[in-house]
């Protein structure tokens, strides 16, 4: 039977973290931790949140996916933000589904397009769930910023129906998440219940 990989795409704030931790069934899904360049904020721990690294880690290691995503506000002698699935991430976690959580479609398009090239485009399902932002997500996004240019960075990051057409990814599925409910279809309902049900 395929396993499955879900790329939940949206805005900083548009909920993708709270449905992976909530609305998937539970033990039946791995979230991929990305490796980064960026400063440890207060209360993450390395390979929890994120495996910390320096950039000689993104210029030796393998990596499924390779984001610079300050590279717009990024001048000589600034830290450069970067952020990548390592590949080993992914290997070590092949016996289950996997979901991956980013802003901006290219990325997910180079997540699947390293299965691809690995020859494991077979046996994988991709299904790409597209979060619709809330009203206040960039305050709730704002909220989170604690780093220098931490604002400007998330607001960059674009996640548009025309970056899905630009990455040549289709949306699956719309999740719409606000403080008040979290709205899914009854296909992707059906689509979860089903997985939640193997064995």
């Amino acid at each position: 039977m395929k396993k499955t990989v879900i790329f939940c795409t949206g805005l900083s704030g548009s909920g993708k973290s709270y449905f992976i931790q909530n609305m998937l069934p539970t033990g039946h899904f791995h979230k991929l931790i990305s490796a980064t360049t960026r400063p440890m904020r207060p209360g993450e721990v390395d390979g929890r949140e994120y495996y910390f690294r320096d950039e000689t880690y993104f210029d030796t290691e393998p990596l499924a996916t390779r984001l610079w995503v300050n590279q717009a506000q990024w001048t000589p002698g600034k830290p450069k933000w970067l952020y990548g699935v390592p590949e080993f991430e992914i290997r070590n976690h092949m016996d289950t589904n996997i979901v991956y959580d980013v802003i901006q479609p290219k990325y997910a398009a180079q997540m699947r397009n390293w299965f691809i090239n690995m020859g494991l485009g077979d046996e994988y399902l991709f299904k790409v769930l597209y979060f619709i932002a809330p009203e206040n997500n960039f305050d709730i996004a704002q909220n989170r910023a604690n780093m220098p240019d931490d604002t400007t960075v998330r607001k960059a990051n674009t996640c548009t129906p025309l970056d899905f057409l630009r990455a040549g990814l289709d949306i699956d599925f719309l999740v719409k998440c606000s403080a008040d409910e979290t709205i899914i279809s009854p296909r992707l309902q059906a689509f979860l219940t089903k997985i939640g049900r193997r064995r």
